[in-house]
């Protein structure tokens, strides 16, 4: 069964928020944010943030058609 997301408000979102809206684990969203390839962050002191519409440019950067889209290959 399906864990239920909270919904989740307002423009800034931290790491655990920001995993929910993109329903990825917390910890792959921090290891996209180390070796690259996640979405764009914000940083004040230690905090680490996520703006709404970044989540939203990020995921949609990731469409694809089929698993025979080159897009597909390069996001692997």
């Amino acid at each position: 069964m399906e864990k239920s997301v909270p919904p989740v408000t307002g423009r800034y979102l931290t790491n655990a928020e920001a995993a929910a809206v993109l329903r990825l684990s917390p910890r792959t969203l921090e290891k996209l944010r180390v070796n690259g390839g996640g979405p764009r962050f914000r940083k004040f002191g230690s905090r680490v943030i996520y703006a709404r519409e970044d989540l939203d440019a990020w995921a949609g950067e990731r469409v694809c058609e089929s698993t025979s889209d080159v897009h597909y290959a390069a996001l692997r």
